[in-house]
């Protein structure tokens, strides 16, 4: 979904744009295994509830005080006992300054179907997600992005997304800005893989899909 972006803190296989019409293309091919992440997976303690966090420090003022504030209103009366977090995202949004927002819903299975939207090439963009957190805190959420063209792995990232707590509404995160590859050798089709995955390595949603570059945002050349 996201394919250029001048963050330093990502960590990517950064395509370089090119310059013309008849420019090279703006991606090129990586080998990297973006799955192969064992060295950096942090081990956390065994997982309790959301309830049974909150009591067995509720003596300590300093703690409990940082976890309201984490909390902020959550009903802790409406949390129930389960120890794994839900996270549900609902949608997504492209934002760019020359045109309305295109707001994509995200389908249960991860898996839109045909063609999810198209990028107009050299344009600046930003993904805006929606999701809602349920049962307990969510640590560390990552997202991560993988693009192929023509059956070559193209690109790369990983954002840190956050760690939230359970509420009833729905959560907004804006990524940084990117800027789509441009050129002739950049137009066409890509498929795609997005994960977003938790610091206990838990994956909450995979969406596989494919997108086009274009000339424009609705061209088909």
């Amino acid at each position: 979904m996201g394919l250029v972006d001048d963050n330093k803190n990502k960590e990517k296989d950064a395509p370089q744009e090119s310059g013309g019409e008849g420019g090279d293309a703006s991606f090129h091919a990586t080998d990297q295994d973006d799955d192969n992440d064992d060295e950096n997976k942090l081990h956390l303690g065994p997982q309790c509830s959301l309830k049974e966090q909150l009591e067995k420090d509720k003596d300590d003022e300093s703690l409990r005080k940082w976890k309201e504030q984490l909390l902020g209103s959550v009903d802790i009366n409406n949390i129930g006992e389960t120890l794994d977090p839900e996270v549900k995202f609902l949608s997504v949004a492209i934002v760019a300054p020359e045109r309305p927002d295109i707001v994509l819903s995200i389908p249960e299975d991860g898996k839109p179907q045909g063609l999810w939207f198209t990028l107009k090439e050299g344009s600046h963009y930003r993904l805006k997600f929606f999701f809602q957190v349920s049962n307990n805190i969510v640590s560390g959420l990552k997202y991560t992005n993988t693009v192929w063209k023509s059956g070559l792995r193209v690109f790369s990232t990983k954002d840190m997304i956050g760690t939230f707590s359970p509420q009833q509404e729905p959560y907004t995160h804006e990524m940084p800005e990117e800027t789509a590859p441009s050129g002739f050798m950049a137009r066409g089709s890509y498929t795609a893989k997005s994960k977003f995955i938790d610091d206990d390595n838990k994956c909450h949603l995979e969406i596989n899909y494919t997108f086009d570059i274009r000339k424009d945002w609705s061209s088909k050349e």
